[in-house]
């Protein structure tokens, strides 16, 4: 990796035919152009799993949709399933290996844990599947890692998911 001193270097000798306030203003957009780029966000997952048959409760930001015990702006429908709950799980899995930047972490009898990238800026956002033994349904979680909003990403990926099952008559 580049190191910050010799980009600074590069874009520096880039910069001297400039004004000195137009440098400042270059200089401090590309550094925070570079850094955005080149350091991914970094944060650890909270929060996850399922506890006492409950996936975790959304956080108070406008970035997740949940299927159980969620107020009227994280509340999202869970998924019906009309096959045995070993084909849901399976068909579920299939389904998620097509779902772009998206890749399952952890998989058990029943729950499923991925985690999904933003296109550009690479953000995490964890999206996680509980199939309880006594319903037929797949409970949803998904949640951004970090920020405030996600202007609906969440909530348009869980209904994409569902399409998709839904085609595959499960």
């Amino acid at each position: 990796m580049i190191q910050l001193t010799v980009v600074k270097k590069i874009i520096m000798q880039y910069l001297n035919t400039f004004p000195q306030r137009i440098k400042s203003i270059t200089l401090a957009i590309l550094l925070t152009l570079f850094i955005g780029f080149m350091l991914p966000a970094v944060t650890w997952a909270t929060g996850l799993g399922v506890t006492s048959g409950y996936l975790s409760p959304c956080p108070n930001t406008n970035n997740c949709v949940v299927s159980q015990n969620a107020d009227t702006k994280h509340a999202i429908d869970p998924i019906i399933y009309h096959v045995d709950r070993d084909q849901a799980r399976k068909t579920l899995l299939q389904v998620l290996t097509v779902v772009p930047r998206t890749e399952v972490i952890e998989q058990t009898d029943n729950y499923i844990h991925a985690i999904s990238k933003s296109r550009i800026f690479k953000f995490v956002d964890d999206v996680e599947f509980y199939l309880p033994n006594d319903e037929p349904v797949i409970h949803i979680r998904s949640a951004s890692r970090v920020g405030e909003s996600d202007l609906g990403v969440n909530r348009r990926r869980m209904e994409q998911i569902r399409l998709a099952l839904r085609d595959l008559n499960i």
